[in-house]
């Protein structure tokens, strides 16, 4: 096809009919759209396909009070320009009948044959998974089958990816809560899908369109800076298109140039990625030259950089080297007359439509039946969804599939292109170290890793990969495997993936004893019994919520750290309670009514603390959570240390185990005991303030002030540099604490205080 030639229907964005358009005009839109570019004039599958759905929904309503079938057909319109083969066009039309209406599957696969009954069905399916972000199992599960479906088929996906376009259109009608949840899960899964699949027409718009729901200061704010300078950049455009046609021209070169705008999203995330404001960023627009062959696209760089300067470092070659969506043009930032950057993008037409399209490329005029056929390059763009399934197969921990997809689906991440000393290119996330390039050539390469050069000198296992870097890895059959400290660093999903399976399988013995003994030392250091609550019927409770499939495999995860023994152990302990909780009978708690009717007697304690009901016993303060007088206490009856007091609020209290709150007993403080010069009682607090020169200087000066000895003080930071200072002191009462505590709120930097309550 020459130049000339080219469709203008390429350079538009996807049609998006108006609201409360009558279905009758969206269907024959529909069709000028598939005759526009189907050989055939056979619509009757098409025809057939709208007269059922339409019948199937016509009591059905939108919200926004449309009838039902206008989202089907808006769906299958988006498909349409698209160019995608008639049969996914009708599964568009016929996508919610399953779900929503009476029609069954077994009728669709009769009226529409197989092909159309395993799109629809794979589609219903999709459509009802849920994505409630706190239910993270049922949300990687959802996943693995919507992977497991595009496998299958891709144009399931194609067809859910149109389905998410239009309701993200018609998102106005919905409560704001559910705005955010969809625009959120737009950009976390389907607009990075989108990319992947090299469908930039449909990925540009979900992106603006989620960015619309969920930052709606910062698009409203883009929008009205970009209109404001609207006129003045058209005419800057315009005369550079007008002075690279003419100069295309004069080389001979057949060429068709035109310019745009950057969508919203792609600014933003320039924004975000380099930290810079709209004025800072200096390429908001590019301009699009297409050429008919690969030969001219070089032939037009060559003019181009004659022409204007180019900015050093700013050119990419993605047809020598194409993304992983197979995108490919010749990217380069250049110095207009006027001393304004800009960005011209070089590409042959069959480069356009991929860039465009995508993986939808592929169907063109494709009859039924091989839909499924894929060329050689849907299978280079396919490579991405089979590594994805290689990972379901390894993973038996859904928090970690989903966590290792999320990355690697990653809207905001940049990539950096490295060679093999074969002279293959390697495509990596932005920030990758050597590591990431050994597991990227292979497992075993990464495994046996001791060492790596780059540009023929050796580098730490640290050094960052620039653009261009030509890298050896240097391999030891004597290694012993890859280290731990390797998670930390290694940036790309699927180096963390391998380095984690090796440790999985390789220390699996190892993990599941040291797997027995967290669990042994946690059940010791909180008291709980662990023979009472070591049997299957919990563990089976356990390997169903983490979805494991044996007790080992729980262990081995507690071993290496993917699940923490305080989850596990927990888990057990509720359920054991709730067997508990069932057992107890009418009898039980008659009997603890009358017991807690009889008359208390008080007794006045050494301790300042007022037993309600026992003679004689040894009183002491429990550690965990320090009462000082004022507090709102409780007794607890101990085996053969007397009564422990604790705070009402103390955790310990809280998460007594039903068959222990029989030995609560009331407990109040003395009343004169609140007197200034009383008795001292230890106390603790935590202190979160942000890390800086001088903080404990800060707070001892206010201990010091007040007269109030500190007994310990100890500190830890975290790596966003939050420090946690514990300081245990001897204080009168509440109200002396009540104004410590305000007095140190005072200090700079600091964020929070609260008292250890176990």
């Amino acid at each position: 096809m020459s130049v000339n030639q080219l469709p203008t229907k390429l350079d538009t964005e996807l049609e998006a009919p108006a609201d409360f358009t009558s279905p009758d005009v969206l269907y024959e839109d529909l069709i000028k759209s598939i005759r526009r570019y189907h050989p055939s004039d056979d619509i009757s599958l098409v025809e057939k396909a709208y007269h059922i759905a339409a019948d199937a929904h016509k009591e059905q309503k939108r919200k926004s009070g449309e009838p039902y079938i206008i989202h089907p057909l808006c769906v299958a319109i988006i498909l349409a320009d698209l160019e995608m083969d008639k049969e996914t066009i009708v599964a568009a039309i016929l996508h919610d009948v399953v779900e929503d209406t009476v029609m069954t599957l077994e009728e669709l696969s009769r009226e529409f044959g197989a092909e159309v009954a395993l799109l629809v069905d794979g589609v219903t399916k999709l459509t009802q998974l849920s994505w409630s972000a706190d239910k993270v199992e049922i949300q990687a599960e959802n996943l693995r089958k919507m992977f497991l479906a595009m496998a299958k088929d891709i144009r399931v996906i194609l067809i859910k990816l149109a389905d998410r376009l239009h309701n993200m259109r018609t998102l106005q009608y919905m409560r704001p809560e559910k705005q955010k949840e969809k625009a959120k899960e737009t950009l976390e899964i389907y607009s990075p899908i989108a990319n992947r699949l090299g469908i930039s027409k449909i990925k540009v718009e979900l992106d603006d369109l989620a960015l619309k729901y969920l930052e709606p200061d910062v698009y409203y704010d883009l929008s009205e800076k970009i209109s404001l300078k609207k006129d003045s950049r058209e005419a800057f455009v315009k005369s550079i298109v007008d002075d690279v046609s003419a100069h295309m021209k004069n080389a001979g070169i057949e060429a068709k140039v035109d310019g745009r705008v950057k969508h919203f999203f792609s600014i933003y995330k320039k924004m975000v990625n380099q930290g810079k404001t709209l004025d800072q960023i200096y390429d908001l627009f590019a301009v699009r030259i297409i050429v008919e062959t690969v030969k001219d696209c070089y032939a037009a760089l060559g003019v181009i950089h004659e022409m204007y300067k180019p900015i050093p470092g700013r050119f990419k070659d993605y047809i020598a080297m194409p993304k992983p969506n197979m995108y490919q043009s010749l990217h380069t930032t250049l110095i207009g007359s006027s001393g304004q950057p800009f960005e011209i993008q070089i590409r042959t037409f069959e480069m356009h439509r991929t860039a465009e399209y995508g993986i939808a490329a592929h169907w063109k005029y494709k009859e039924s039946g091989s839909g499924q056929a894929a060329s050689g390059r849907e299978e280079e763009k396919m490579s991405w969804l089979r590594q994805i399934l290689e990972w379901q197969k390894d993973m038996s921990d859904n928090k970690e599939f989903l966590s290792l997809l999320k990355s690697d689906l990653d809207l905001f991440a940049d990539s950096v292109y490295c060679f093999t000393p074969s002279g293959d290119v390697k495509n990596l996330p932005s920030g990758s170290t050597p590591i990431d390039f050994a597991y990227s050539i292979h497992s075993a390469v990464g495994n046996k890793m001791v060492g790596a050069k780059v540009n023929g000198k050796l580098v730490p296992i640290d050094y960052v990969i620039q653009n261009g870097d030509r890298l050896e890895i240097v391999t030891s059959q004597n290694s012993k495997g890859p280290s731990r400290d390797w998670l930390s660093i290694v940036k790309s999903t699927q180096a963390k993936n391998k380095i984690n399976q090796w440790f999985k399988s390789e220390l699996k013995e190892d993990n599941i004893n040291r797997g027995k003994e967290l669990i042994a030392q946690y059940c010791k250091t909180k008291g709980i019994n662990w023979a009472e609550i070591n049997k299957p019927e919990y563990m089976e409770k356990v390997m169903r919520r983490y979805a494991y499939r044996d007790w080992d495999a729980v262990l081995a995860s507690i071993g290496h750290g993917g699940l923490k023994e305080s989850q596990v152990v927990n888990r057990m302990v509720e359920e054991n309670k709730k067997k508990k909780v069932l057992n107890v009978t009418d009898d039980t708690i008659l009997n603890e009514i009358g017991e807690n009717n009889k008359v208390p007697v008080s007794k006045k304690s050494k301790s300042g603390i007022v037993v309600k009901g026992i003679h004689d016993v040894a009183v002491r303060f429990s550690r965990c959570c320090s009462p000082v007088p004022g507090d709102e206490i409780v007794g607890f009856v101990t085996r053969g240390r007397g009564v422990s007091i604790h705070r009402t609020d103390c955790i310990n209290i809280i998460n007594l185990p039903d068959d222990e709150k029989a030995r609560l007993i009331d407990a109040e403080w003395q009343q004169d005991e609140n007197d200034s010069g009383g008795e001292r009682y230890s106390t603790e607090i935590q202190i979160y303030a942000n890390n800086r020169i001088g903080m404990f200087v800060d707070i001892s000066k206010v201990f010091t002030e007040r007269q109030i000895d500190i007994t310990s003080m100890s500190a830890r930071t975290s790596k966003q540099g939050t420090a946690t200072i514990t300081v245990t002191f001897d204080t009168h009462g509440v109200e002396e604490l009540n104004r410590l505590v305000d007095k140190l709120r005072m200090i700079e930097g600091i964020q929070d205080i609260e008292r250890t309550t176990g």
